[in-house]
């Protein structure tokens, strides 16, 4: 118990969160402006739509680099994501925050990504050291640490990946992330256990 604590406390502390900062709180911080500017989207507000994508923008592709560790791949989602989130701005319900449901576009893009090149594996593979080693790469030449933790969490599968980040760096619940991935909430926590069980073998 005392190792999954400091884990966790590690883990944050290498991405550099805030910790006070949960899914929770994020759905509070929707204000009723926000939900105007969603409406006036809707009903067809340009200035409105793009002003909600750019205020989230950054959110999203910080979201996309963790999980995808490939600052190339993670613009490519991003500008993907924009993409969708224009084509459906109508099917946003205002039932979770809205950069909750631009997550939930992301991730799943990503995931859609993943599981169409999976038969190129063995090339993937290569792709993805080089994409791990320049993502480390452009960390360092910045300064920022690479720690044992944000390469132990390369070594997980995207699934697995997700999961953990959903769940225990931005905070939300099982059953948010459940319908953000369109999977059982027990699966989430499958994944979620699994993926901290070969974090930690990592850093043990």
């Amino acid at each position: 118990m005392i190792f999954f604590k400091n884990f966790i406390e590690r883990f944050r502390r290498a991405c550099r969160i805030n910790s006070r900062l949960n899914g929770k709180q994020v759905m509070t911080m929707i204000k009723a402006a926000e939900l105007e500017e969603v409406r006036r989207a809707v009903s067809g507000d340009d200035s409105a739509l793009a002003a909600l994508l750019q205020r989230n923008y950054t959110f999203v592709y910080k979201y996309l680099v963790k999980v995808t560790m490939d600052a190339n791949l993670a613009e490519e989602t991003v500008q993907d994501t924009m993409v969708r989130c224009m084509e459906n701005i109508h099917r946003y319900d205002g039932t979770s925050a809205f950069s909750s449901w631009m997550i939930t576009i992301a991730t799943r893009i990503y995931i859609d990504k993943t599981r169409r090149r999976k038969r190129e594996q063995s090339w993937l593979s290569l792709i993805r050291d080089q994409a791990v080693r320049r993502f480390r790469w452009q960390l360092e030449s910045r300064n920022e640490e690479w720690t044992d933790v944000m390469d132990a969490m390369t070594r997980l599968t995207p699934e697995h990946r997700v999961a953990v980040l959903l769940k225990h760096y931005y905070g939300y619940g099982y059953d948010e992330i459940g319908e953000m991935l369109g999977i059982p909430s027990g699966t989430v926590k499958s994944r979620t256990a699994y993926g901290l069980r070969q974090l930690r073998k990592e850093l043990e």
